[in-house]
């Protein structure tokens, strides 16, 4: 379509275009000459230095302005028709032209009361006080549409006074406040006063500190304590895309509005308010019949905008990448992250940009600020028409499909939850404050399915009898009498709905002073129902979750609970986190806490919902472990006062669980430090990074613990240097270590730091696996050294200890110990850290056990570990099992035993093998 057409095209759809044409004959030739230009800054300045004016000109100003407006209107509604621009050229035009005329204008009119009185000074250090205009709405996010208002906030820094020194002499002086409401005044009759040429923008002030009635302009100091003192929900919400226009003092701005915007904590009360909001929106839209309104009704565009800003009020102070102002860039955001699904964001992203393009056409017609169907034959053809459909009814059709899945997508974020079911509801409404009166409570919660009503009823009564309850907010109590029912209905459904309502009591009692943990399992009831699950299959989970509610979020989106790990990407994203936070070491520690309880929080759900067995759970429990001692190292390393060289020479070696990469959701780490480096600092600089790494992984926050850590193991133990350099570590280990140390070094590797000290460590590790050995004095010592265990430990109940008994996992992890040190020097490829199982399987390959023997092992092994995991996740003091349970093991077990230790061992096997 060549510009002729794509003119008259645009003239027969607006009829605002029309009367522009018709007024201004050389319109369509200038319209002509640039139709294939995108608006910028540069080509605005170009036109409205087109229609020049003299400094005070008034009335010349205006026109300037406004005849601005109707070139970038006309040039806009051109290219828009004639499908030569998309929205964001259309948005981010109107959006320029804003900035534009506003700048104009507050440099005018402040020229013209500089010239009065003075420059407004600051009380501080006299500083030239700027006029900040803040852009709010479509405005503040670039998204202006072309019959918009602009809503404005005024401020400037300080209070103050002008200085008098005009350029005729010395003039009035009058305070800053007066100065900068004259300004704003002028601005906004520059803007929005009618002429012979119309407006440039309709201004709205509304949102303003107390709205009308509030002052015109305010200062930081005002705007702060206005935030502190009376700021609301909705304006939370309206504060989320505010911009400073002119004035250049972004930085000094932003520290007030994202404090206030944007909470530390992951803040769930956000969704009931913008919940109100929505329903006082509803309420006016019905009360004016505006079921048509394509923005306030129901699958409009106000919907999509609550959609996307109600997660930045909620993650947005912990993810500040949430911090942008774009509706779609925002959206985008949430599926990267996993809180809303691709499919809805895509759904909601093509309806956004359908509302939004039929806004504007709705608005061309005469350049109105509508967003209403229309309602004549003759409009809705012309809409039609414009929107590229046959006729008006095929346009509705695809207007309903878009509003549906916008209404869809939004009552799965907003929409109120069913009522209580009765019998729960009145349980929890009648339950006596002491047990001797909860008589039809308990047979109530018996129906329900409760099998000890008595110790649940009795629960519930000291629960809301208690001081915690009876002293909450009147806001908080009443959500907890929302979720107890809730609660009780949810675990009604568990395995064990007993232990579960228990657990979840307690999980409940915990966070009832934290609104905002309320306010998440009040408005997601899928969260509710996962907590009950969770803590249904594990008490160890339910503690978990006690400790840590923060991880409560991890719920809203399961796809985050049954992904795969990605551990590079996890470990990079943390590692861009830590940075942003500078050098603010309490809240780094805070967040490894955090990104550590979240991950193993997901790792747990995947656990407890059967996706994982208990070999790949150790393998990636391992790996994040690994990845927080690198990160510690980092951070400690920077954080360090006194260096003798940028790059630690240093290592962390892993032994025991996290070695053997068996490492529990509660296991310890034993680690070693060694260095590599002949500075004659480096022992002590060593030193002193080692305790910082231990004291960083180690220590009690608010968000918790990382690790608790053992460092025994290093050379000569307690009384051994923290620290030791490789050559120590060799000569230790070849001269004075025990036969356990080379037992606990089958199971040792690298973890972290320097990848040269870990490589010297494995050559180290293996010179020591391999050396020579008289076999039977190593049989003797480990013989020795396993009783000595059993004596310790040893188990009088009648359950078989799965780890500490003949035939248990320390018989087997024994053995394969022994046969590394004793067959390593011909066999090498036994010293790989590749777990028992697979070890079992090279030294059946090697001859040195009978396979099947091998296998059986293995299985057993595999079999009793996965019974510990178990009684583990329930908070069993012991790992005990009824002995009948694992006789096979027992004996598959003791059959390696046997194999590999003779006559020596049978002494140890209980009865029966």
């Amino acid at each position: 379509m060549d510009a002729a057409a794509a003119i008259a095209h645009a003239r027969r759809h607006s009829r605002y275009l029309a009367r522009q044409l018709d007024a201004r004959p050389t319109l369509e030739e200038a319209l002509t000459t640039t139709l294939q230009a995108h608006i910028s800054a540069a080509l605005l300045l170009e036109w409205f230095a087109q229609t020049p004016f003299e400094a005070g000109d008034e009335a010349g100003l205006k026109s300037a302005l406004r005849r601005l407006r109707i070139r970038t209107m006309a040039h806009l509604i051109v290219r828009d028709l004639a499908g030569l621009a998309d929205l964001d050229e259309i948005t981010e035009g109107m959006t320029l032209l804003a900035e534009q005329t506003v700048r104009v204008a507050v440099d005018q009119a402040r020229a013209g009361l500089v010239e009065r009185f003075g420059e407004p000074r600051g009380e501080t250090d006299n500083a030239v006080q700027p006029f900040i205009c803040i852009g709010m709405g479509k405005l503040g996010g670039r998204e202006l549409n072309v019959s918009s208002d602009v809503d404005f906030i005024f401020v400037y820094p300080e209070a103050g006074e002008t200085d008098g020194e005009t350029p005729t002499g010395p003039g009035k002086r009058i305070d800053n406040f007066d100065f900068f409401t004259r300004l704003g005044r002028k601005v906004i009759e520059l803007l929005a006063d009618v002429t012979g040429d119309g407006f440039v923008f309709r201004v709205d002030m509304r949102l303003r500190p107390n709205g009308d009635s509030g002052p015109l302009a305010c200062s930081f100091d005002m705007l702060e304590n206005y935030f502190f003192t009376q700021g609301r929900e909705w304006e939370r919400y309206a504060w989320i895309k505010a911009r400073a226009l002119t004035g250049g003092v972004n930085d000094e701005l932003e520290s007030l509005r994202k404090p206030f915007v944007f909470r530390k904590y992951l803040d769930f009360g956000a969704i009931n308010a913008m919940r109100d909001l929505h329903a006082q929106i509803r309420r006016e839209v019905a009360r004016r019949d505006m079921a048509d309104n394509i923005k306030l009704g129901p699958g409009g565009i106000r919907e999509i905008e609550f959609i996307a800003q109600v997660f930045q009020l909620i993650r947005g102070g912990r993810e500040s990448a949430l911090q942008i102002r774009p509706t779609q860039k925002v959206l985008d955001r949430l599926a990267l992250r996993g809180v809303l699904g691709e499919e809805a964001v895509e759904q909601l992203q093509d309806a956004y940009v359908f509302l939004r393009r039929l806004e504007h056409r709705l608005q061309y017609v005469e350049d109105a600020q509508t967003h209403k169907l229309p309602a004549t034959d003759e409009d809705q053809a012309l809409i039609a028409s414009a929107m590229g459909f046959d006729g008006y009814a095929a346009l509705l059709v695809e207007l309903d499909r878009h509003r549906t899945h916008v209404s869809r997508h939004f009552d799965a974020v907003f929409g109120a939850q069913d009522a209580e079911t009765s019998t729960p509801r009145a349980v929890w409404q009648d339950i006596e404050q002491c047990e001797a009166g909860a008589g039809e409570c308990r047979s109530a919660l018996a129906g329900m399915g409760f099998s000890d009503a008595d110790e649940l009823a009795h629960r519930l009564s000291a629960f809301k009898g208690g001081s915690r309850y009876r002293q909450l907010p009147d806001p908080s109590r009443t959500r907890v009498d929302a979720l107890v029912p809730k609660l009780l209905e949810a675990c009604r459904d568990t395995p064990q709905p007993t232990a579960t309502a228990l657990r979840g009591l307690d999980l409940l009692e915990a966070i009832s002073r934290r609104a905002a943990y309320l306010a998440l399992l009040a408005e997601f009831p899928q969260a509710l129902g996962m907590v009950a699950r969770l803590i249904g299959a594990s008490s160890w989970a339910a503690t978990y979750l006690v400790r840590h509610p923060i991880l409560l979020d991890e719920l809203l989106d399961t796809r985050l609970l049954t992904a795969e790990p990605d551990w590079p990407a996890f470990e990079a994203g943390l590692r861009v986190q830590l940075e942003e936070l500078g050098d603010d070491t309490e809240r780094q520690m805070d967040m490894m806490r955090d990104a550590h309880h979240a991950q193993v929080f997901r790792l747990l759900a995947r656990d407890l919902g059967g996706d994982l067995s208990v070999e790949r759970l150790s393998d990636h429990l391992s790996a994040l472990a690994d990845a927080m001692l690198r990160i510690t190292l980092d951070m400690c390393w920077r954080k360090l006062p006194r260096r003798h060289c940028d790059t630690p020479r240093f290592a962390v070696i892993a032994y025991g669980k996290l070695g053997g990469k068996e490492l529990g959701y509660a296991s310890d780490l034993d680690v070693i430090f060694l260095f590599d480096d002949t500075h004659e600092a480096a022992q002590e600089t060593y030193a002193r990074l080692a305790q910082r790494m231990l004291t960083w992984l180690s220590s009690h926050t608010s968000a918790g613990i990382l690790f608790e850590t053992d460092t025994r193991l290093r050379p000569n133990g307690e009384s051994g240097l923290l620290v030791s350099s490789v050559e120590a570590f060799r000569d230790y280990q070849q001269k004075s270590a025990w036969v356990w140390e080379h037992q606990a070094l089958t199971r040792a590797r690298y973890c972290a730091g320097d990848a040269g000290v870990g490589a010297q460590f494995e050559i180290i590790r293996r010179e020591v696996l391999t050396q020579p050995r008289d076999v039977d004095t190593l049989r003797s010592e480990v013989l020795a050294m396993r009783q000595k265990m059993m004596d310790s430990y040893g188990n009088k109940s009648p359950l078989f200890d799965l780890k500490q008994d003949a035939g248990g996992l320390i018989d087997l992890e024994f053995a394969v110990q022994y046969m590394v040190l004793a067959h390593s020097g011909a066999h090498p490829e036994l010293t790989g850290n590749l777990g028992n199982i697979a070890l079992l399987r090279i030294a059946a390959s090697a001859g040195l056990l009978p396979a099947l023997d091998a296998v059986a092992a293995g299985n057993a092994y595999r079999r009793l570990r996965h019974l510990q995991h178990g009684l583990r996740l329930n908070d069993a003091p012991k790992a005990r099992v009824p002995a009948d349970e694992v006789q096979t093991e027992r004996a598959a077990i003791r059959a390696v035993w046997s194999h590999l230790f003779g006559d020596a061992a049978n002494s140890a096997a209980p009865a029966g093998l």
